[in-house]
């Protein structure tokens, strides 16, 4: 790998990270402009798969499903709007930047799931990761005056990481696991779609784009937080792997932190920040465990044979 390719992979996972965190920049106004949530994802859902189909036809990528991809596709599709549609409703119950953050914990639910179904070994530092994001989420739960998050959002987004974690397990363990990334998320939005349809009485509660300011949001939500961090995620993968780039999703939450406080106004307090902090630490090492442990247990056997 030379450094320039590195270079890219690392810029190319950062920006993937940052513009998914934008999501309640472009998302927020439109509320306040009256959109529901149900027509914000409809457009979101319906542009981005337009954009990725354009983007798939340049590129010759072809379009074409195996019959044993579909049933995969159709489930992966429920799940990855599921987790979209609860987390856009629990930005209507406590502050974007909070729930960014609490969702960033679906790395955890994963190492949950796979341990529970599929008989995977959990280590003693995923424990302590475990207890530890779970004691963050607390911190995050109950303010410093005493004051909680609304039980409400808690549960949407929570919900909302373990339905993006469910589809994780199950796109890794299904014939989808080979499909190229771009043909996944197209037909991911495109299934996933059919929730806002029945949701919106079929179209007939669909809400008109009220104002310019509106189409500018709708476009860039289409456009940056999911194409282009769906496109610069594989270009990071492809040029530093999987766990680099999972870490630098960790700029995800702190992105959408980041405009939430310095544009809508929400507050970060001590206990917050902590919290916070104990969530993005759980995280980190959960997805670089394994190799974390792998090196402990090299340098020890290193040592054993020194003595």
């Amino acid at each position: 790998m030379n450094i320039s390719n590195k270079a890219k992979g690392f810029v190319c996972g950062a920006v993937a990270a940052a513009t998914y965190g934008m999501n309640p920049l472009f998302t927020l106004p439109l509320y306040k402009e009256g959109l529901s949530v149900d027509s914000v994802l409809f457009y979101r859902y319906a542009f981005a798969v337009l954009i990725l189909g354009i983007l798939m036809k340049i590129q010759g990528q072809s379009f074409a499903l195996k019959k044993n991809e579909v049933l995969p596709l159709l489930a992966g599709g429920l799940l990855f709007s599921a987790s979209s549609l609860l987390l856009f409703m629990s930005y209507k119950h406590m502050d974007a930047g909070i729930a960014s953050i609490i969702l960033f914990v679906y790395p955890v639910m994963v190492a949950v799931i796979m341990f529970l179904f599929f008989h995977e070994k959990i280590s003693l530092l995923t424990v302590f990761c475990i207890l530890m994001a779970l004691s963050g989420i607390g911190m995050l739960y109950k303010g410093d005056s005493g004051e909680t998050l609304s039980l409400i959002g808690m549960l949407l987004v929570i919900l909302s990481s373990l339905s993006y974690a469910i589809y994780i397990v199950g796109v890794n363990h299904s014939t989808l696991k080979t499909m190229s990334t771009a043909k996944l998320t197209f037909y991911a939005l495109l299934f996933g779609l059919s929730i806002y349809v029945v949701r919106l009485n079929f179209m007939t509660d669909l809400q008109a784009v009220p104002s310019f300011p509106a189409w500018v949001n709708i476009l860039a939500m289409a456009f940056l937080p999911t194409v282009i961090s769906l496109i610069c995620t594989a270009i990071s993968i492809h040029s530093i792997g999987s766990t680099p780039t999972a870490i630098l999703g960790a700029l995800e939450p702190v992105t959408a932190l980041f405009f939430g406080v310095m544009i809508f106004g929400e507050r970060l307090t001590p206990r917050l920040v902590l919290g916070i902090l104990m969530i993005l630490v759980a995280v980190t090492f959960i997805v670089v465990g394994k190799s974390v442990v792998g090196h402990i247990n090299h340098l020890f056997l290193h040592l054993l044979r020194r003595h």
